[in-house]
């Protein structure tokens, strides 16, 4: 079989996305399947505000929706209201054109069954989720396509295995698969194509699918317009083939009118929405950029850097250094640098909740083709088995990761240095690593120092708290001899057994050492990835005593920041524990 290494690596990926979107699952819940949430939904509501309610101006039918499904996150930012009183979508409608045919299907499916036509039930979320999955494995399929154009077929198989499995793509195709990710994905392999295929025999038809697609990405997501680019800059890598590239432009300047005619149609429908809606063609959505002062953390970030979290990708940047002689050099260099430059610089830049970067995902295929670039050119070294071997130890930190991220150990917006290194291929963490989401102090090594158990209470205390309030558990004093202890790593522990039964989202264990007038605080969150609520969870954490002090009063509360909190304090311990009291006694 010619290629086989690659068809069986397309077959291998298109398994495990299969595999992650089923194992996802939840047959047991009355909504199995929830994909058209928060971002989602801004995405999908085009859709049955359109062909179900035929009310996209006022949406009285959403919030009977919300109240049934909680699609909204709690509080509905995706719909905006006008100075005319209408409610303005605050995402483009690209992505729900691509929803649409599944969409259908889904109406017709509800239809015809028990389901509730409401473009919330079950068939629609069905249909969506496979979607994305239907429209990403054809276009993994033709990027096969095209890197074997350029690679042999073991780069190729080891390029899509990696790009595909040792980076975020399988969250935001088989898990979140309602995002705007998955269906610009299939845009990028598309253009891709047409362009190639455009400048291997131009054609109308190629150049009139080149300019459509272009317009509906950028009615996906507005940046996505920098797409123009590859088409724009193919073929131009040196002066000669420039010129070449212009001249062959001129030559067939009908074509490039009906790009640009078929890239009008491709925002047309967005344009048309914003008329009715707004009667203005054109809305600001509101979004905001610092061009001037990016931020870097996007990529090496703690929170959810791209470069930290899936490092396959460091090759995808390096791979432009070895596209020198390909045709796509320039379009590809100027796209992925400013590309880059625009997802780093946008004000939000932690992206809401995020497993690494995931407004880069879309642009994988482009990033696919310097990233082959570097494999290849890895074959031929001595020492490509540390690279394969670095490549299959990454893919398989991916795939642990996904499943830490589906649970929130891996956390989808408070990560930091300290936790991840805690969390790092640690099937089990503890509830000191948990806290560690919330503090930096963290003791290690704790055997080497002695320990002093200054508060026992196996007691059980009910607890009821309003909004925003606090209830005092333990107010102790604690004293330490400054003339041994001074500049030693000195700490109290605090170890707790809490079942929380109302408000367990928003609640918290508040711990103070007052020394004069001045208070150290210390706030751990009770909903830790691994606490459940309704159930009895062990919390734990560390504060390090201040090198000055010797007297004051440490206090440990229960606190609630925007519900009622009702629960149960099983038992609590407070250790002092202290390191020169260890020597002294050796």
């Amino acid at each position: 079989m010619k290629n086989r290494y690659s068809f069986f690596a397309f077959c291998i990926i298109g398994i495990v996305l299969l595999y992650f979107r089923i194992s996802y699952l939840d047959f047991k819940s009355e909504t199995p399947l929830k994909v058209t949430t928060w971002d989602a939904l801004g995405y999908y509501m085009y859709l049955p505000s359109i062909f179900i309610y035929q009310d996209f101006t006022e949406l009285k039918w959403f919030s009977d929706i919300d109240n049934e499904y909680s699609v909204s996150g709690g509080c509905v930012y995706q719909a905006r209201k006008h100075k005319n009183g209408n409610y303005v979508f605050k995402y483009l409608g690209g992505v729900a054109i691509m929803q649409s045919p599944f969409f259908f299907a889904g109406h017709l499916i509800a239809k015809n069954t028990n389901y509730k036509e409401d473009g919330f039930s079950p068939p629609y979320q069905y249909a969506i989720a496979f979607c994305v999955l239907f429209y990403c494995i054809l276009a993994i399929f033709l990027l096969r396509k095209i890197l074997l154009i350029y690679f042999d077929d073991v780069t190729t198989a080891i390029t899509l295995l990696l790009l595909i499995l040792a980076t975020n793509f399988i969250q935001y195709v088989a898990i979140d698969g309602g995002q705007s990710h998955g269906f610009i994905f299939p845009l990028y392999v598309l253009v891709l194509y047409t362009t190639l295929k455009w400048h291997q025999k131009p054609s109308l038809v190629w150049a009139s699918l080149t300019g459509l697609i272009i317009g509906l990405a950028t009615i996906s997501r507005p940046t996505e317009a920098i797409m123009l680019f590859i088409p724009l800059l193919w073929n131009t890598q040196t002066k000669e083939l420039a010129k070449a590239k212009w001249r062959l432009a001129k030559r067939y300047k009908k074509h490039i009118a009906y790009a640009v005619l078929f890239s009008f149609i491709g925002v047309l429908p967005q344009l048309i929405y914003w008329k009715i809606v707004t009667g203005s063609f054109v809305y600001d959505v509101g979004s905001k950029w610092d061009f001037l002062t990016p931020h870097l953390r996007v990529l090496f970030g703690w929170e959810k850097g791209w470069f930290i979290y899936t490092p396959i990708t460091i090759f995808f940047v390096i791979g432009l250094f070895f596209i020198k002689k390909f045709p796509f050099k320039n379009s590809v260099l100027t796209f992925c640098l400013l590309n880059i430059y625009i997802i780093i610089s946008w004000h939000i830049w932690r992206y809401g909740g995020s497993y690494s970067c995931r407004a880069l995902v879309q642009s994988y295929p482009v990033f696919a083709l310097p990233f082959a670039a570097i494999i290849q050119k890895i074959s031929f070294k001595k020492w490509r088995f540390i690279f394969y071997i670095l490549g299959i130890y990454l893919l398989f930190v991916n795939l642990f990761q996904i499943r830490q991220y589906n649970k929130t150990i891996l956390h989808y917006d408070h990560m930091n240095r300290r936790y991840y290194s805690r969390i790092y291929l640690n099937p089990n963490p503890s509830p000191l690593d948990m806290s560690l989401l919330d503090t930096d102090e963290r003791l290690y090594n704790e055997k080497k120092y002695h320990k002093e158990i200054i508060v026992d209470i196996d007691s059980t205390l009910n607890i009821q708290i309003t909004p925003y309030s606090s209830n005092l558990l333990i107010e102790t004093k604690i004293r330490q001899d400054l003339l041994t202890d001074k500049k030693l790593d000195n700490w109290i522990k605090v170890e707790s057994a809490i079942q929380v039964n109302q408000g367990f989202s928003s609640s918290y264990i508040n711990s103070e050492l007052q020394i004069g007038d001045t208070i150290k605080h210390n706030k751990i969150r009770l909903f830790s990835p691994i606490s459940q609520n309704g159930q009895t969870n062990e919390y734990a954490f560390y504060m390090k005593i201040p090198d000055y002090f010797k007297e004051g009063f440490f206090r440990l509360h229960i606190s609630s920041s925007g519900s009622e909190f009702e629960g149960i304090v099983k038992n609590i311990k407070i250790t002092y524990i202290n390191k020169r009291l260890s020597r002294d006694r050796d």
